[in-house]
């Protein structure tokens, strides 16, 4: 009895000692992933400062910008948790504080494309893998809204994670939480279409908006990297979203709505900005969606 008892006792040591080692390599894995720095080459941008462009870039940021980074562009709380951490979405406006006000359009555009701040360190929950799609004139005029938005003096903490929220990040448990490190920085960016209610149009409206992150490689369902977030739902044909109408899919997009009376949850899925397309573009979305090969869902929806 003693005999297996020391037996239990050493098992649970290494066991516990194994657990102990784990956790302290997520922790130190966690900080040289968020401390990571990457050089990228400048890219040029065109300088626009016509009235179209701004009115463009201020459409942008209604669709892309305003969902971490509040109505004003001055910034907001993105995430934030006692027990892991908290990240804010910074001030991009020219204002004391701002990103507009400190760094040059270049380095708001790497900010951008590449997740990348002026100091070379990854952007956190910053969804540049999606945004380095972004064509030269909408990224140009998304930059000449940032120097003419009204400046806010707002300052905001930079991100901040507990031991424990190392500890996951360092696991990957939270997914790749800089998209620096998952863009290819030197590859070759594909040309943007011609604005225009085409499917070609709409696939690169869904890029830009990351529909991918979520909904799967194949657009077929998925589970976003946020823990707390329900399964994607499958956005081809073959899915649900097969039985819906053009109308069906406006009135969700606009409205939060589906066909069947359920509400789509705006901290997960971004109908907010996405309503804001013009409808051209959401008919482009739509177009594009609909082109997809019909498959089957990825992921299994929960029952209600």
């Amino acid at each position: 009895m003693k005999k297996a008892l020391k037996w239990i006792g050493l098992v649970l040591g290494l066991l516990i000692g194994l657990m102990l080692l784990v956790i302290l390599a997520g922790y130190v894995l966690g900080g040289a992933r968020l401390s990571k720095t990457y050089s990228v080459a400048p890219e040029p941008l065109p300088p626009l400062t016509d009235e179209g462009s701004i009115e463009r870039g201020m459409h942008w940021a209604e669709v892309l910008c305003v969902e971490c980074h509040a109505e004003d562009l001055a910034g907001e709380v993105v995430f934030e948790d006692a027990s892991l951490g908290t990240v804010n979405g910074s001030n991009l406006t020219t204002g004391e504080g701002g990103a507009a006000a400190e760094m040059t359009d270049q380095e708001l555009g790497t900010a951008i494309r590449h997740g990348v701040d002026h100091d070379g360190r990854g952007l956190v929950i910053m969804p540049s893998a999606a945004y380095w799609y972004l064509g030269d004139e909408d990224l140009g005029a998304i930059l000449a809204y940032l120097r003419h938005v009204p400046p806010v003096d707002k300052e905001w903490e930079e991100p901040e994670f507990s031991f424990i929220g190392r500890v996951l990040i360092g696991l990957g448990l939270f997914g790749n939480v800089s998209a620096a490190e998952v863009i290819d920085h030197d590859a070759t960016r594909p040309a943007a279409p011609p604005p225009g209610p085409t499917s070609e149009y709409g696939a690169y409206l869904a890029r830009i908006g990351g529909c991918w992150e979520c909904h799967g490689d194949e657009l077929n369902g998925g589970n976003s990297p946020d823990p707390a977030s329900p399964p994607a739902p499958n956005l081809t044909p073959g899915g649900h979203l097969g039985e819906w109408s053009q109308s069906d899919f406006f009135t969700a997009m606009r409205t939060g709505i589906e066909p069947d009376g359920e509400e789509m949850d705006a901290k997960f899925m971004p109908w907010e900005g996405i309503g804001q397309m013009t409808d051209d573009e959401l008919r482009a979305l739509w177009l594009y969606l609909q082109s997809l090969p019909p498959l089957e869902d990825a992921i299994e929806e929960p029952v209600e």
